[in-house]
């Protein structure tokens, strides 16, 4: 699997994949199961009012986690391989940064795809239906700067390990 580097190996894909996770692990716990604002298909004709349709939405629920699940993963086995490499002693930004953009991409295409485009769904569908693109557009404007804060954390990290590997920081 190719990958994205920084300076000093370090498995950028590694820490969005990561982000990509804990991001669906955030909106399925956090959204679908605590608040219980939304699940999967609520809006693309099962809403959570039967039985029926809570068990509908439940399946979809967890086939959404699986998929988290593969993303956290599949990290986790982009980190392992590349740790075991001799390697100098990456920025501590590096791997949060990368985790940050792959959470607010996440939220983006989430929220771009399943919210807007495929209409499966919104973000708080508790509120009144005229006030669903309201926080539908504070979960983009949450993930672009998740996104962006992250970007510039690796970006920062990607500078500092650069100057290890200048100073002959190799272990």
């Amino acid at each position: 699997m190719p990958d994205h580097q920084s300076p000093g190996g370090f498995p950028v894909s590694a820490g969005i994949l990561f982000g990509l996770g804990l991001g669906g692990f955030f909106d399925g716990i956090v959204l679908h199961q605590i608040l219980q604002w939304h699940h999967m298909v609520t809006s693309a004709g099962y809403p959570a009012d039967t039985v029926e349709n809570l068990k509908i939405n439940t399946f979809w629920d967890g086939l959404f986690h699986a998929s988290t699940y593969i993303f956290t993963g599949v990290a986790l086995y982009v980190l392992w391989r590349y740790s075991r490499r001799e390697h100098i002693r990456w920025s501590g930004r590096l791997l949060p940064g990368a985790m940050l953009m792959g959470f607010g991409i996440f939220n983006i295409a989430e929220g771009l795809i399943n919210h807007q485009i495929l209409g499966l769904h919104h973000v708080n569908e508790t509120v009144p239906r005229t006030q669903w693109i309201y926080w539908d557009v504070a979960f983009l404007i949450w993930g672009a700067a998740m996104a962006a804060g992250g970007w510039n954390l690796l970006r920062r990290g990607k500078e500092e390990t650069a100057a290890r590997t200048a100073a002959g920081g190799a272990e």
